[in-house]
């Protein structure tokens, strides 16, 4: 059987770029060689696109962005720049080979260089953040007509959109915490309002940028004397900030969704994080975070975060993945759904993976079936006239 050729679409211009190189190296080093293809394609933190010599090296995310601290940043040099057609194709993706003259130099434009066309059968777009996850790559693969693992252009969108998910979770009746978000422009215009609304809200507040993942730009307000700055803070990654009420003595509890029409929920795991929550930090630098999977939940606990994780999935018209994040008070009991993640961390030791192969399903299994998920779903669209003629 002839193999299926996988783009695997990595790095990006994202503050999570270190995080998605390292579920790169994850894909590659699992994915199995004797049905697919994979073929590293990697978007540098400037936004250029490179069909990579080689993939990334399975090391872990501490480690890579540790190099990316470190080292300095290397000057984007000529090689095999890569643009995916938008538009449907034998050729996905066009290389362009740009050769250098006698002086060292490189030819900016197409004289000299070396054009070629590959066809990939399906995409792993395993980017983590915005321009990536957000739904603007997906809106590409659309373009393009291939298909692609994970959630459409409109899911996407919502799930990196902290504010609009919250409004499409209130709709489909979700319990969620009492929050409040506004855009830039408000807050220049209207700043002593907002900090009223934020007042009724009660201390302590998580000030969040929307569009953001990996817990970056985050804060934990205890007071009002450190909510002003801990906007600041939020604004400079995104025009819109989302403020939330915080749940005291709350834990962390996690749930991993897979599937298209009919998706199923993984044993739901706990965050225990080595800080006061689970920030960039702690998710990848420190050591002391450490997870408890399956949860020490009641058998009725259990049931609740399966269901809402299939309710939150369905309420963003999400696909393929997704790992979607509560809250479980520990003086109430309440449970609140606090986001979903439609493409969660993808390392052997990352949440998701870890909750299916404690539900029975391993790494490599996992990556067979969102590639099919991918093609199903692809082929369900093929459906769909696409002329009224």
């Amino acid at each position: 059987m002839k193999k299926l050729r996988v783009g695997v679409i990595y790095g990006g211009r994202s503050g999570e770029h270190e995080v998605s190189v390292t579920s790169a190296a994850s894909i590659f080093k699992h994915i199995d060689r004797t049905k697919y293809e994979p073929i590293p394609i990697r978007i540098e933190k400037d936004g250029r696109w490179t069909l990579a010599d080689r993939p990334p090296a399975a090391l872990s995310a501490a480690e890579v962005i540790h190099q990316a601290r470190v080292a300095p940043a290397r000057p984007v040099r000529a090689g095999r720049d890569t643009l995916l057609a938008p538009y449907p194709s034998d050729d996905t993706v066009i290389t362009v080979e740009r050769r250098a003259s006698s002086d060292g130099a490189t030819s900016s434009d197409a004289e000299g260089a070396v054009v070629t066309g590959l066809g990939l059968d399906v995409v792993f777009p395993v980017l983590h953040g915005p321009y990536g996850e957000d739904g603007t790559v997906q809106g590409l693969l659309e373009l393009a007509n291939v298909p692609y693992v994970g959630a459409g252009v409109l899911a996407s969108a919502a799930g990196m959109d902290k504010a609009v998910m919250r409004v499409l979770f209130a709709g489909a009746g979700l319990p969620l915490v009492a929050w409040r978000a506004f855009v830039r422009a408000e807050w220049d215009r209207d700043r002593r309002g907002i900090l009223a609304d934020i007042d009724k809200l009660g201390f302590p507040v998580f000030v969040k940028p929307a569009n953001l993942g990996s817990s970056v730009g985050i804060s934990k307000v205890k007071g009002k004397a450190e909510l002003v700055p801990a906007i600041e803070l939020a604004l400079e990654f995104d025009r819109k900030v989302v403020v939330e009420a915080g749940v005291v003595n709350a834990r962390e509890i996690e749930c991993a969704v897979l599937g298209n029409e009919d998706p199923e929920t993984s044993l739901p795991g706990e965050i225990i994080p080595s800080r006061e929550f689970y920030d960039y930090e702690a998710k990848y630098l420190d050591e002391g975070s450490r997870s408890v999977i399956p949860a020490d939940l009641k058998r009725a606990q259990v049931a609740t975060v399966r269901r809402l994780a299939i309710a939150a999935f369905c309420a963003i018209d999400a696909a393929g993945l997704s790992r979607v994040d509560f809250l479980l008070s520990k003086d109430t009991g309440e449970i609140f759904v606090n986001e979903i993640n439609t493409m969660p961390g993808f390392t052997t030791i990352s949440m998701y993976s870890k909750l299916w192969e404690a539900s029975g399903v391993s790494y490599p299994a996992l990556v067979d079936r969102l590639i099919q998920l991918a093609q199903a779903r692809h082929a369900e669209k093929q459906r769909l006239r696409t002329s009224a003629l």
